[in-house]
């Protein structure tokens, strides 16, 4: 069963989120894929400036947890070297099993 981690990014400044969404698409995401997600996708959030949410789409839980221990240590260590919070930025996360898709 599909397994999806999701970050949540809101950013006090345009410029800050430009910088951070072109370090998702320059090579964050393909890591990220690299570790194990099948799928990457990056939403602008519609109704809030400069707000933005990442999915990435896993196997199942287990294949998360593999790259929760292998891979998410160092890659959420190099994101908040480059974003900390101190930038003006909150960040959210959530994950779970997809029950239902359709199309």
């Amino acid at each position: 069963m599909t397994y999806r981690y999701t970050v949540r990014a809101f950013f006090e400044h345009e410029d800050v989120a430009g910088e951070w969404v072109r370090w998702l698409q320059e090579g964050h995401c393909r890591e990220v894929l690299d570790g194990g997600a099948r799928s990457a996708e990056i939403l602008e959030i519609e109704d809030v400036k400069n707000g933005f949410e990442v999915r990435y789409d896993f196997p199942d839980k287990a294949g998360f947890e593999r790259y929760e221990r292998a891979h998410a240590p160092r890659l959420r260590e190099e994101g908040l070297a480059r974003f900390p919070t101190e930038r003006g930025i909150t960040y959210e996360r959530a994950c779970g099993c997809v029950i239902h898709e359709e199309g």
